[in-house]
């Protein structure tokens, strides 16, 4: 019988850097999820933290879904197993292409409680009470581009030309950048993105060494009950300085017809995939070109909803799905293809997937953006970012774009 400890929450405001400290130094598998309290669409992620000591295998965690919680991540050369693709560009990190884990230890909140979970509930709650670790600051660390605007802006016209030829409508194409430091700490990392852009599907994903910072806008797929919702985002603009400016950029994003078209494309590929997998004729668009405020940046979201068919495992469901359509363009696989082609590194975790799986099959997955992976081992990291080209796409415009969603990033590493 599962173990519960309650202990109440003392208002510290440090009790989130305590908590990951304590996780980081007692497990080698853990996982911690907020939402930073947005109002958003079908909710965000909630925040609670689930723990392990050992992961389990692939197979075990297709086979364990819908009977026992779980915490997963799906990297997105995992398409490599849905189609038939590789992945043979540059690999800035060695990483696995799935890592789950039953959690020993869950953590949430009960209003103003903090609740330990699990069989040795007791003995980790006091461990907590007693730890007394500190973060320090992170030093400022160099960050280098893979590739330059020059390169960018070439490649970005070779991809609207396989447009021009009918390959493909529209084409996320990525670009990268690295940093290396021993004594960068990931937990004040993440602490420090959050802090400065605090975003709906936020976590921290830790795989023994290596781990995934994440400040998402965006989810993958939530299925709630017999409900799925893909809630895919395609088109950004900055945030302005004045309240007047602001709104006059929110207009401009949502009466863009280039941004429409961007997102409407990547709605209709949601609308396909959700299809295979949910009842004939219940796949709906419940919102559609949706803007909404984040830190630095307006985004342009749709939500697609649908019924899944009974008895669906997580494979099946992924087949379906992954990758998700705004990280890879339309049509998906021949867009994988040239991802492959023009893009200069492997893109491992990002533009992948994390989140907790209920024992009842329910789950909320993140689209990996926004995102630092970093080896703690090796002292070495690297994080990405991309936009969705098009026929009538300006290079100049979209490598700005880019630049505007590694901002909050680059501060973080570059101040320290």
């Amino acid at each position: 019988m599962q173990s519960v400890t309650k202990a109440t929450l003392t208002k510290d405001p440090l009790w989130k850097e305590k908590l990951l400290a304590w996780l980081d130094l007692h497990y080698p598998y853990f996982c911690f999820q907020t939402g930073h309290q947005y109002d958003y669409p079908e909710g965000t992620f909630p925040e609670q933290a689930c723990a392990a000591r050992s992961k389990i295998t692939q197979e075990e965690a297709f086979a364990t879904y819908g009977k026992i919680s779980m915490a997963g991540l799906v990297g997105y050369d995992f398409k490599n197993q849905v189609e038939k693709l590789k992945s043979e560009n540059r690999t800035l990190l060695e990483l696995e292409d799935m890592v789950f884990f039953i959690p020993e230890i869950t953590i949430y909140f009960e209003r103003e409680v903090l609740v330990f979970a699990g069989e040795n509930a007791e003995e980790a709650l006091k461990s907590f009470e007693n730890f007394k670790g500190q973060i320090d600051s992170n030093p400022s660390v160099k960050v280098t581009p893979l590739s330059y605007e020059e390169a960018y802006t070439k490649n970005v016209k070779a991809i609207q030309k396989h447009i021009e030829e009918g390959d493909v409508y529209e084409l996320n194409y990525c670009m990268s950048f690295i940093f290396g430091n021993p004594d960068w700490s990931p937990i004040k990392g993440f602490l420090d993105l959050t802090g400065k852009s605090p975003m709906p599907f936020s976590g921290i994903f830790k795989a023994d060494e290596k781990y995934l910072l994440s400040a998402s806008p965006e989810r993958f797929l939530k299925k709630s009950g017999e409900k799925l919702i893909a809630q895919p985002i395609k088109g950004t603009i900055k945030r302005g300085m004045t309240e007047e400016e602001d709104e006059a950029l929110k207009s401009l994003l949502f009466q863009s017809e280039k941004e429409r078209a961007e997102n409407l494309m990547i709605v209709d590929l949601m609308r396909n995939d959700l299809s295979k997998i949910s009842h004939t004729g219940s796949v709906q668009v419940d919102e559609l070109f949706g803007v909404y405020a984040f830190p630095k940046v307006h985004q342009m979201i749709s939500t697609v909803s649908s019924k899944a068919q009974k008895a669906l495992d997580f494979k099946e469901i992924l087949h379906a799905t992954f990758p998700m359509g705004s990280m890879t363009g339309a049509p998906k696989i021949r867009c994988m293809e040239l991802i492959e082609k023009y893009e200069d590194f492997k893109r491992g975790w990002f533009s992948g997937s994390f989140g907790y799986f209920e024992a009842n099959g329910d789950f909320d997955l993140n689209v990996v953006i926004r995102s630092i992976i970093f080896d703690k081992r090796a002292g070495e990291g690297y994080f990405a970012v991309g936009s969705a080209i098009t026929y009538d796409a300006d290079p100049e415009y979209e490598y700005q774009e880019c630049m505007l969603k590694a901002s909050a990033i680059m501060e973080i590493l570059k101040g320290g």
